[in-house]
């Protein structure tokens, strides 16, 4: 029901933006996230070049290594066509910029909102470029119409998408905190928070919705099992580079909060309507995009648990 409520698209030449209950939650978080950043802390980040490529860098590097590792490992699944399936959903997963969501975690666990912020965004502009090489990498280590289709899709792109629902919502954001006064945000935030931690349940609960129903109903165990250990595995491994990089920068707690959350955790609700559009004839591949949203955002509780105490 979540999922179907929509409005009158958007004609932004020359693409058509579908308009639905979802992506105004998306833009609301990144609403919410532009009107509680410091801009001077923004400000402050275009003195620190060295951060922000080096999270640009581990987030399109690590993934890739991830996926050519099991690219190699999977050759002893007894079942080619699920290999196929797993990584063309891991290319999905890698292929998309930082998540919104994160900076709404990063918010809650008092990190650096406009490190996140910018994350959120140089991924995001920067997605025309990065997605289609990810997309055709993996391309290169998939067979039949499963490389096919992520090259197709390579050479299309979810550049407007993510204007619309990321980069627009987030300098509306920004503007309506310049208006309004750093006063004004900080009584706001405590119910940005609350309305931040209701909008990310409801699209977990709407993404879960598309693909979880015939997973219960017809459970094909060790298919499941699979793909849960490796979108885990890759989850974690996102979480600990992070780590690991703030680490070796000696940056604050504040920024290696944002760091981990920013790399742990990517726009999957993108990923599920390109898949969606582009591969609706392997509705498989959509299981491990769904897996993972859900599973990064158990991971990003126990980290928010952990640099709270």
């Amino acid at each position: 029901m979540i999922r179907g409520v929509e409005f009158s698209p958007l004609d932004l030449l020359p693409v058509q933006l579908n308009v639905s209950l979802p992506t105004m939650m998306l833009a609301l978080l990144l609403f919410n996230a532009g009107f509680a950043a410091r801009i001077g802390d923004i400000k402050n980040l275009l003195s620190r070049p060295k951060l922000l490529a080096s999270g640009l860098a581990a987030n399109i590097v690590v993934p890739l290594a991830f996926i050519a590792a099991m690219s190699a490992t999977l050759t002893l699944w007894h079942n080619p066509q699920e290999v196929q399936q797993i990584l063309v959903g891991l290319a999905l997963i890698a292929s998309m910029p930082i998540a919104g969501a994160s900076t709404a975690w990063s918010q809650n666990a008092n990190g650096n909102l406009a490190l996140s912020l910018a994350l959120v965004l140089l991924t995001t502009l920067l997605s025309p470029i990065l997605t289609p090489v990810v997309l055709h990498g993996v391309g290169y280590v998939t067979i039949g119409d499963y490389s096919e289709d992520l090259h197709e899709l390579a050479s299309g792109g979810a550049f407007a998408f993510l204007g619309a629902w990321v980069i627009l919502p987030t300098v509306l954001g920004l503007a309506v905190n310049r208006i309004a006064g750093q006063g004004r945000v900080a009584a706001a935030s405590p119910y940005l928070k609350i309305a931040n931690m209701i909008v990310l349940t409801l699209l977990n609960y709407s993404n879960a919705s598309l693909s979880l129903p015939n997973v219960v109903a017809y459970p094909d165990f060790d298919f499941l099992a699979a793909i849960l250990a490796i979108v885990g595995g890759l989850c974690v491994v996102m979480f600990a580079t992070g780590y690991g990089l703030s680490q070796a920068l000696g940056v604050s707690r504040p920024d290696t909060v944002s760091i981990m959350f920013g790399l742990g955790m990517n726009n999957n609700g993108t990923a599920l309507v390109l898949a969606a559009t582009a591969l609706a004839e392997h509705p498989e591949v959509m299981l491990p995009v769904i897996f993972y949203n859900l599973i990064q955002h158990f991971a990003a509780s126990f980290v928010d648990r952990a640099v709270s105490q």
